[in-house]
């Protein structure tokens, strides 16, 4: 008998199975004791087929393997360490060479090649490359970029939330069952524009000594950093993405001081965060408050404070990592799951060229641009305290 065969002997078995258990039920929903026998061995049937199946696959599955023959004959050219895989589009050497080479001409040299990465606002879009380069300085120069979660946008990104969950409820024998309403909302994420320009003289244009590439790209890096954590920590959400700290829609507000603060209050901070969160919790701080916190005691005249000796290591606090901003407020100290902040990124970075503003001094201006929102989507996962004098 054919695996085929067997399957519909298997598929015919069990809808006779469930035809059979579906018609012998007792009003209590139960099986006599001679209907349940019948049942087994029709299972035992089943259970039996499914078996004999099993062993045909692997039978059939050994013999095509032994029927491989045992030396396959070269049909294509052997690949070396000289020939790597093409590069297409905007990540190829292609493109790279004619961005660089159009920054070096004033755009007056302009490779057809730069086409396929014409941005729809004017200017070309940024190099695969040189895309990653900027990635990588914004997660260096942000810490926010690396404590929360980076999403890529084509379009107004919703993020679902339940804002209800399912309890469970005890119920009597053969009692009525109550229900719930599941009720969930949601947060858009949408894309707020960010720019940088800067000006260089026409000598180190053409000066091809001059790292120009490396110039612009750490320049617009560190640039676009800085006004991007600016606003994950403190932005209105107006024209800008919605910060950690804001007054609304940011963290929540776990205490507000009226005296200077004291370890207790670092303690009760943290625990306001509900358990599940403070798994991958962490402090963010002003630099300026560091002072402060590293003089705090426990009740034994500990310092809470934990250095870390190991490089790249932050230090720690009540066991918990502290990261410094100086974008972070003084007023106030942030402990939570950032991850939970979300950060949509709509498309790439792109660069542009401004032709004519600054003809007469001698110098051609640049500007690069990218689209970006940013949004705490539960705000019980960061604990907000807010400090007095």
């Amino acid at each position: 008998m054919t695996i085929l065969e067997l399957r519909q002997k298997r598929n015919t078995a069990w809808n006779a199975a469930k035809a059979f258990l579906d018609s012998r039920r007792t009003e209590k929903g139960t099986l006599s004791a001679e209907d349940d026998a019948t049942y087994s061995k029709m299972e035992q049937e089943i259970t039996d087929l499914g078996k004999e199946i099993s062993r045909l696959e692997r039978q059939e599955q050994l013999e095509a393997e032994l029927n491989k023959p045992l030396n396959m004959p070269l049909t294509s050219k052997p690949m070396s360490a000289k020939d790597p895989e093409k590069k297409i589009g905007r990540s190829s050497d292609e493109y790279r060479n004619a961005m660089l080479d159009a920054f070096r001409s004033n755009f007056k040299r302009v490779n057809n090649v730069l086409q396929e990465g014409v941005d729809a606002d004017g200017g070309y879009l940024v190099p695969e490359e040189y895309d990653r380069r900027l990635i990588d300085t914004l997660s260096e120069e942000n810490i926010m970029r690396r404590l929360a979660t980076t999403i890529t946008t084509r379009g107004e990104h919703k993020i679902n939330i339940a804002a209800t969950k399912p309890a469970a409820a005890w119920i009597e024998e053969g009692g009525a069952l109550s229900f719930g309403d599941a009720t969930f909302s949601q947060i858009l994420l949408d894309a707020h524009k960010l720019h940088v320009a800067i000006k260089v003289t026409e000598e180190l244009l053409y000066d091809n000594v001059f790292n120009l590439e490396g110039y612009i790209l750490e320049q617009f890096g560190k640039a676009l950093a800085n006004a991007e954590e600016d606003s994950f920590l403190n932005g209105d959400g107006v024209g800008k993405p919605l910060g950690l700290f804001a007054a609304t829609g940011g963290g929540t507000v776990a205490n507000t001081l009226t005296a200077a603060i004291k370890s207790d209050d670092v303690i009760s901070l943290v625990y306001a965060l509900k358990r599940p969160y403070r798994k991958n919790a962490a402090f963010i701080i002003n630099d300026q408050n560091l002072a402060v916190l590293r003089k705090l005691k426990d009740n034994n005249g500990a310092y809470i404070w934990q250095p870390s000796y190991q490089v790249g290591e932050p230090d720690r606090l009540l066991g918990y990592a502290v990261h410094t901003s100086a974008y972070a407020p003084l007023d106030a100290i942030a402990f939570g799951d950032y991850s939970y902040y979300n950060i949509g990124d709509r498309g790439s970075r792109s660069f542009s060229e401004l032709r004519e503003l600054f003809a007469g001094n001698g110098m051609i201006g640049y500007v690069a641009k990218e689209r970006v929102d940013g949004k705490l989507i539960l705000p019980e996962a960061v604990q907000i305290l807010k400090l007095g004098a």
